[in-house]
């Protein structure tokens, strides 16, 4: 799942992230209103954490892009205006939900974690390919003996390959989901999390599930559990 912040107060901005992104998910950042347009106008997000105050475009006018043009994405509005008629203004405009400041991160956790159960409120929360079972509520991937241990990058390589089985995924769109968008999609960071990644997956399964093809990128193999 890929998540952006747009937030302009830059450490609590940096916070949040480094906290979404030890719950496993992809964050980008934004510290302007009009960057963060010009980001979403290229780029899908699955939640945007947004900010009423920002610079270069306020946060109500920036609501007003997404439900226009990325009506599919779920917005949570995180500010410091908590006046009743604010709240109201907020989610009429189209915002999914509304938390004011000061909050508590575990609070913040549970909402995201309940707005991306929505995206999923026509499909089971529970993915199965092959052997492999992702929970997109948990955040968990398990193969026969329990939940693997995985790092942040590995659980969101696996994630996409797992939500797209069966289809090539080339570097770039693994940039573009899951790095951030300063990464270099001709790096050795993506080969180097995956190879990590399919030695966990060999040392739980049979045989490695993930497959390679120079000029196509990576593939998870669509397989019935035995």
């Amino acid at each position: 799942m890929k998540l952006l912040v747009v937030e302009d107060e830059r450490l609590l901005c940096d916070g949040i992230a480094e906290d979404l992104e030890l719950e496993k998910y992809t964050v980008d950042l934004c510290y302007d209103g009009a960057e963060a347009w010009e980001r979403l106008f290229v780029e899908p997000y699955d939640l945007v954490i947004l900010d009423l105050n920002l610079p270069g475009m306020d946060g109500l006018e920036l609501l007003r892009h997404i439900r226009a043009e990325r009506p599919e994405t779920r917005v949570l509005i995180l500010s410091a205006r908590a006046q009743l008629s604010d709240k109201v203004t907020g989610l009429d405009l189209g915002a999914d939900d509304y938390l004011t400041k000061p909050f508590a991160l575990e609070e913040l956790e549970a909402r995201v974690r309940t707005l991306l159960r929505r995206s999923f409120i026509q499909q089971d929360t529970r993915v199965q390919v092959g052997a492999l079972t992702l929970d997109t509520t948990a955040r968990e991937i398990s193969a026969p003996g329990g939940p693997l241990s995985l790092t942040p990058k590995e659980f969101a390589i696996l994630e996409h390959l797992m939500l797209h089985p069966g289809r090539w995924v080339s570097q770039e769109e693994l940039v573009e989901h899951i790095w951030d968008a300063e990464a270099n999609p001709f790096s050795n960071a993506i080969r180097t999390h995956v190879s990590s990644l399919r030695k966990k997956l060999r040392e739980r399964l049979s045989e490695d599930p993930i497959e390679t093809k120079v000029g196509r990128g990576y593939r998870l193999i669509r397989e019935e559990t035995p």
